[in-house]
């Protein structure tokens, strides 16, 4: 059976299982029987992701391409489908729209029914099968017989995890020991869970405990080599540009060569900072950086050091980063930093970053390394209200001064265990008219499908949702439902894979 088909039928018995263990063999088989030639391709169509990224096509394409009549035989092999994103993707100039539906219905016009279905959904970017990044880790990690945390250190440094697949399956460990942090090649940033309140934090880690100011701003990453700096975000767009002051400061620092993670963030003439929202108006689509600069001046905050002067830094404990760190920037480059083995002074601590306007500190174990891509236990964010990043599942048609915008939002969490989105709740409050046309605008370029007045759409936006507490709930999957939930705004930056998942959900619900 051609290489496509077989990656099909493996993709619709993953999406048949709800357990994880057999998901990961069903994805593990299909990764040891993939030709050498094809396993990094296969590896990133597993993924729910295409190695060129987005290519452009659109859903009225799509739509036209998966009205074809299905070939009676399969034929096609990954390759085959890979060679022709390739085409697609370099499809430009006069024409070029036309031409990339043409090449699309003629690959449609090839595959099966069952392979028509699986690339409308692979190419719209929603293939609900349940194997996300972490369940393919495991797979990989399986199929290679290596140990699961020796792929994971790989997949923290490698260029995709199709590439992943491919070294760990060909070369083993020594082939992934390659991939290490490189100076300008950003890397996912780590994560934190929550803990309740500080002494739920000395609970879970060992005193003495890292406790960081927690600012609301937007999350970079600094790279510099030379007089060459470069600035990423957290979902790793470069916006080096668009923050000209951070670049100037960095420069200016006694360093040859550093990798930096933090904070930028616009505050008053008071020092206090402004809310999430006003600080991402510089990383705007079409800015006027000047103008921005002299109206909403940015600060950057760092709290980790990556690597410095030709040293990497990320597998070492964190005290060792923070010595770095500290030995590297000046004081007012870097978070408010305690590290402390008392509960009082700790939560002294956390009351002035309260005051000062900010959302509460982070907790952080001093003897581990950095989790790159990982929402790690020995980082833990400690805030006032609940919070969740949640994704956006579909959003329902407002009425009344809401007419013509989509309102009502569908919010969800993922369940690590199954790979699927589950649904918590819904709410419309807190979007101020701004935000509605904004996310009317979002929503329906992710469209997929419309259900009554409900637009569901792929999931890709984060938005940060305050609630009181949780409460149990028969009507939704997950048994648990946000109550008085309300929208406190959208995170753009993050991507849903960093969004808050089932286990947070459960472990704040516990803690009640």
């Amino acid at each position: 059976m051609p290489s496509l088909a077989d990656l099909v039928e493996t993709s619709r018995r993953v999406a048949a299982t709800r357990a994880r263990l057999a998901k990961v063999s069903e994805l593990a088989e299909r990764l040891r029987a993939l030709p050498p030639g094809e396993l990094e391709i296969g590896a990133h169509y597993l993924a729910g992701e295409l190695p060129q990224g987005r290519i452009g096509i659109g859903w009225a394409a799509l739509r036209g391409a998966a009205a074809m009549e299905p070939a009676a035989a399969a034929s096609l092999s990954l390759g085959d489908v890979d060679r022709r994103l390739l085409e697609l993707a370099g499809l430009r100039g006069a024409g070029s729209v036309e031409r990339r539906a043409s090449a699309l219905r003629d690959l449609f016009g090839r595959a099966t029914a069952p392979e028509q279905e699986f690339l409308l959904h692979l190419f719209g970017g929603e293939l609900r099968q349940g194997a996300l990044a972490g369940l393919l880790v495991d797979a990989i990690a399986a199929a290679a017989e290596l140990p699961a945390a020796v792929v994971r250190r790989g997949a923290m440094y490698a260029p995709s995890l199709g590439e992943v697949a491919r070294v760990a399956l060909q070369e083993g460990a020594a082939g992934l020991a390659r991939f290490s942090l490189q100076v300008g090649s950003p890397l996912a940033p780590m994560l934190a869970q929550t803990a309740e309140d500080v002494a739920a934090a000395f609970e879970a880690l060992e005193p003495p405990i890292a406790f960081d100011w927690k600012i609301d701003g937007a999350r970079i990453q600094v790279h510099r080599t030379g007089d060459a700096v470069r600035v990423y975000t957290r979902s790793l767009n470069e916006v080096t540009d668009a923050i000209p002051e951070v670049v100037e400061v960095i420069r200016s620092l006694p360093l040859r060569e550093v990798v930096l993670d933090g904070e930028v963030v616009a505050l008053t003439s008071s020092g206090r900072p402004y809310p999430f929202q006003v600080t991402m108006r510089r990383f705007g689509r079409r800015l006027d950086v000047a103008a921005l600069r002299a109206e909403l001046p940015v600060q950057a905050f760092f709290f980790d050091c990556l690597a410095l002067d030709g040293a990497s830094l990320a597998d070492r404990p964190a005290s060792e980063r923070f010595a770095a760190l500290a030995a590297a920037l000046p004081v007012e480059l870097r978070v408010p930093r305690i590290e402390t083995s008392s509960p009082a002074e700790a939560s002294a601590f956390y009351e002035a970053a309260l005051a000062a306007g900010h959302e509460g500190v982070m907790a952080k174990s001093l003897g581990s390394p950095y989790e790159a891509g990982a929402r790690g236990a020995s980082w833990l964010k400690i805030k006032r209200a609940h919070t969740l990043d949640l994704v956006i599942l579909a959003a329902e048609w407002g009425h009344g001064r809401r007419t013509g915008k989509l309102s009502n939002l569908h919010l969800g969490a993922l369940e690590p265990e199954t790979g699927e989105w589950v649904m918590l709740g819904k709410t419309f409050k807190g979007l101020t008219d701004a935000m509605l046309e904004w996310q009317t605008a979002e929503l329906l370029a992710r469209e997929v499908r419309r259900e009554g007045i409900a637009v569901h759409v792929r999931p890709e936006l984060v938005v940060e949702v305050a609630f009181s507490d949780l409460q149990a709930s028969p009507r939704y999957p997950g048994g648990l439902a946000l109550r008085l939930a309300r929208v406190k705004h959208f995170r753009p930056e993050k991507r849903p894979d960093e969004a808050d998942t089932m286990d947070t959900v459960r472990r704040i619900a516990a803690q009640a």
